[in-house]
């Protein structure tokens, strides 16, 4: 069982999928568990899991977190005799280890990323989410910053698998690049969170100051989060405002990526980011800060062109090559395609989180 408090369809909901789908059936059924709660009852996730023809549950909460969630969850691995359930971010995996203790069964957590800016109840979560993942079976980060990360927060080295990230590269493959006519504005793009570790307060920076040299230009944002009332306040203060959109969350997000000049990022932290993934696979050249995580997909100078956390002026000058030296960004974005393609496929991914599925079902 896959079991995740959706925060919308982001990272974590895209890699759940890509997990579910190159999944071997004959050899793993995984079903999906999903909270349901009165702020977020739109499940993108439960939709698109359906479509793959798997089984889907959905666990109806009063609030942001309702103790009764935990037996429900726990009654249906007992009832639908579940031999292991696997969770996802802070919330889920307090639930889903509880849930895992009343049906007696191992519970798998995969840690997607620690936030550092935390109000007082993310805080709490975040304490707890620390304790559950010192009594899982089994934690597998998807990045070795994140391994460290568990490291400082106490969870036995016992415990602690590292298994390589993977992004499902089928459908990048099957979106056809949008036609562009010639002259039109270069497109500098962001899809993700609009939370503060995604630090697009300094994104809207940077592109302000390039705007300002280089008018036609355009930023488009992708994603939803909750900062982003604030950020689409912010940018209505700058002098490129009429170039700056916000989009929220879209269906037709890798249609938008291919048509993007540049990706760019400026996290504080990160996982291993499944848009920079896709932006790779895409062929999108690729300007950023020099954060872990980020560097895993992205080499100075090889793949992309990186920039010191903080340091705008850099990365302001990183835009600039991409965009306007295409020789040198399609020998970057053809290099960054091709490391992608060999090193985080899905199906690997996959292949390795069976043996482990299996390992840990067979000693019950």
């Amino acid at each position: 069982m896959q079991f995740i408090c959706p925060t919308g369809f982001y990272g974590a909901e895209r890699w759940i999928l890509a997990l579910a789908k190159y999944l071997d059936p004959q050899q793993v059924s995984c079903d999906l568990a999903i909270t349901s709660e009165p702020t977020n009852q739109d499940l993108e996730l439960t939709r698109q899991y359906k479509q793959l023809g798997l089984e889907t549950h959905e666990i109806a909460m009063r609030g942001k977190f309702d103790l009764a969630a935990i037996s429900k969850l726990a009654n249906i691995l007992i009832n639908e005799d579940f031999d292991l359930i696997h969770t996802h971010g802070y919330k889920s995996d307090i639930i889903g280890l509880l849930a895992a203790k009343k049906a007696g069964i191992p519970c798998v957590i995969t840690p997607h990323g620690f936030s550092t800016h935390m109000d007082f109840k993310l805080r709490i979560f975040s304490w707890l989410g620390g304790k559950a993942l010192r009594r899982a079976t089994k934690v597998v980060p998807l990045s070795q910053q994140l391994m460290k990360d568990c490291e400082q927060l106490r969870v036995p080295e016992n415990k602690m698998l590292y298994i390589q990230n993977g992004v499902d590269l089928s459908e990048v493959e099957a979106q056809e690049k949008p036609e562009r006519q010639s002259g039109a504005p270069k497109r500098i793009g962001f899809v993700g969170q609009l939370i503060s570790r995604k630090n697009v307060f300094d994104l809207l920076a940077v592109f302000d100051a390039l705007h300002a040299k280089h008018p036609a230009t355009r930023l488009i944002i992708l994603g939803d989060g909750d900062q982003r009332a604030e950020l689409e306040a912010h940018a209505q203060t700058l002098p490129s405002k009429e170039n700056i959109e916000f989009l929220g969350f879209r269906n037709d997000r890798l249609e938008l990526l291919k048509s993007f000049d540049l990706f760019a990022m400026t996290s504080t932290l990160e996982g291993i980011p499944r848009c920079l993934m896709e932006a790779t696979a895409a062929e999108i050249p690729v300007a950023a800060y020099d954060i872990p995580g980020i560097d895993q997909l992205i080499t100075h100078e090889s793949t992309g062109l990186l920039a010191p956390l903080g340091d705008k002026r850099l990365l302001l000058q990183h835009w600039e090559t991409m965009l306007f030296d295409t020789k040198k960004a399609r020998e970057l974005s053809t290099a960054a395609k091709d490391f992608v393609y060999q090193n985080y496929s899905a199906q690997r991914m996959a292949n390795e989180y069976t043996c482990l599925f299996k390992e840990l079902t067979t000693k019950i």
